[in-house]
């Protein structure tokens, strides 16, 4: 327990799934964590539920897929609380129209935007205040489908999701010298409700058997409890019963 006292965290998409869970594990090693998504009630619920625990959250909403919204949070958790040191870069979305055929140019803008663009923005937008105190991390969510295509997941999808694997190694590359680290994680399936978006439904059964939110954030918490002088550049992980490979 407050192995992160003093340490400031932002995790976008951060209303449900991976984001709260990862929310809920850094508040509870002491972290200050600066909640945010597109909706205030979810966020709002896991605020309640990390003060209730004896920690301590914010709630900034926001769409990561605007700029100037994601750079606005940014000067606005320096400014309040002087630091950021943990960025957990977790906003997305898939639609239900994704393969060749019924894909559309909105659809190609949708995910592109809220997958690859959103990270982006956000990992711009905290990396001065990162430089400056010459310690950061960025920890992104990318996919299985980051590493390998996946038909389920779509083209577009993959596509968004491998650029953001490069992405990240594009930060270690160039940000390095100033202490930064950036982690990629690329899980496979995980009960989240991103699954509600699948064009084939997927069964209580089916989801029990998947990665789980919890186990997310405990390879998150693996990352961000490593020493400083420790990058873990990528996970790669999956439920045991791993359908990709069927």
């Amino acid at each position: 327990m407050g192995q992160l006292n003093g340490k400031v965290a932002w995790v976008t998409g951060a209303g449900s799934g991976i984001g709260e869970a990862a929310a809920l594990a850094l508040a509870a090693e002491g972290a200050l964590v600066v909640l945010t998504g597109r909706r205030a009630e979810p966020l709002e619920s896991v605020a309640r539920r990390i003060s209730a625990s004896g920690g301590r959250a914010e709630v900034q909403t926001g769409d990561m897929m605007e700029s100037a919204r994601v750079y606005a949070i940014a000067a606005h958790i320096e400014r309040a609380h002087g630091r950021i040191d943990i960025l957990i870069n977790n906003a997305g979305l898939n639609i239900q129209k994704r393969s060749w055929a019924e894909l559309t140019p909105e659809g190609v803008d949708e995910i592109v935007r809220a997958n690859l663009s959103g990270a982006f923005y956000a990992s711009l937008a905290v990396l001065p205040a990162m430089r400056r105190q010459k310690d950061g991390l960025l920890i992104h969510t990318s996919s299985w489908a980051g590493r390998f295509h996946s038909k389920v997941s779509g083209t577009v999808y993959s596509a968004a999701k491998h650029g953001v694997v490069a992405m990240s190694y594009g930060i270690n590359l160039e940000e390095f010298r100033h202490g930064i680290r950036s982690t990629v994680i690329c899980p496979a399936e995980v009960a989240t409700p991103i699954l509600d978006k699948r064009p084939v439904p997927v069964t209580p059964e089916e989801r029990a058997r998947l990665l789980q939110p919890e186990d997310l954030a405990a390879s998150i918490m693996h990352v961000v409890l490593a020493p400083r002088h420790v990058c873990i550049n990528e996970i790669v992980l999956s439920p045991t019963w791993n359908r990709s490979l069927a």
